[in-house]
């Protein structure tokens, strides 16, 4: 997999975790994890900096592009 995979994958798990954790134990304020994912989505997007790819840059997985 590369970095761009695995990038799009945590953030889907997150937010898919984050919504099942906010139903099944009754607290809206797991939400707030998805509303961060999303910020971190944004901000990655407008700056081109993504916390997670520089670690898993950093830790040797290989780059590549998702959508070609």
């Amino acid at each position: 997999m590369t970095v761009d995979r695995i990038v799009h994958l945590m953030a889907g798990l997150m937010v898919l975790l984050s919504i099942a954790l906010a139903h099944f134990t009754n607290n809206p304020a797991w939400l707030w994890l998805t509303a961060f994912v999303g910020a971190n989505l944004a901000q990655s997007g407008v700056t081109g900096f993504c916390p997670l790819a520089f670690i898993l840059k950093k830790s040797g997985v290989k780059e590549g592009s998702c959508c070609s």
